[in-house]
């Protein structure tokens, strides 16, 4: 009897300690799960953060005192340099544009400019043509009538037509002329050569 005794107190014994230890890892599982769903909340919560810090900066940023006004401050000066970066852009275009034109009408003038210079040769060179045929016509006149002509002449222009006739021919032109325009031409043309350089 008194081993029936004894074995009971320590059954119950055995038995309150195994309830016990069942309740503790009863306990133990529920916390572990609650920390389980808590660190996943968690993780959420962070993941969540993380992707909208990815997508905005400005949400990243929104938890930092004087972060946002950095970031605005910073996404203004990009804009601005973006800006400077266009207009220079345009200006350079544009100094392209104008630089192109210039050349075309320097090309353009180079062009006008020998054209003229054809056409001022081709006009000299009938001038010289029309004078030279003047100064054959009075070489072929008599001396008297050439003379009646070149009476009327300014003296300039009667010296230009002589400095080119044979030297006999002028000398009869000038011999039929007044003296007194004789003197005034020839004159003209003893000083055309006065200023030439000798050397």
């Amino acid at each position: 009897m008194t081993s029936a005794r004894k074995t009971a107190p320590a059954r119950k014994a055995i038995q309150r300690r195994t309830g016990r230890g069942v309740l503790f890892v009863i306990a133990l599982l529920l916390a572990s799960s609650a920390m389980l769903r808590l660190s996943d909340g968690a993780g959420l919560a962070f993941a969540r953060a993380s992707n909208a810090a990815g997508d905005d900066p400005a949400q990243a940023c929104a938890a930092e005192p004087g972060a946002m006004a950095l970031l605005s401050e910073l996404q203004a000066r990009e804009k601005r340099i973006a800006d400077q970066e266009d207009l220079l852009a345009d200006r350079a275009q544009a100094l392209r544009l104008a630089e192109k034109k210039i050349d075309e009408r320097l090309a353009a003038l180079v062009s006008a400019e020998q054209d003229l210079a054809r056409t001022v040769s081709i006009a000299d060179q009938a001038a010289e043509d029309d004078v030279q045929r003047l100064v054959t016509l009075y070489e072929n006149m008599k001396p008297k009538e050439a003379a009646a002509l070149f009476e009327e002449m300014a003296p300039d222009f009667a010296a230009g037509f002589l400095a080119k006739m044979r030297p006999e021919s002028a000398a009869g032109v000038l011999a039929g002329l007044d003296p007194k325009t004789a003197y005034s031409i020839s004159v003209i043309l003893a000083g055309r050569n006065a200023g030439a350089p000798k050397n």
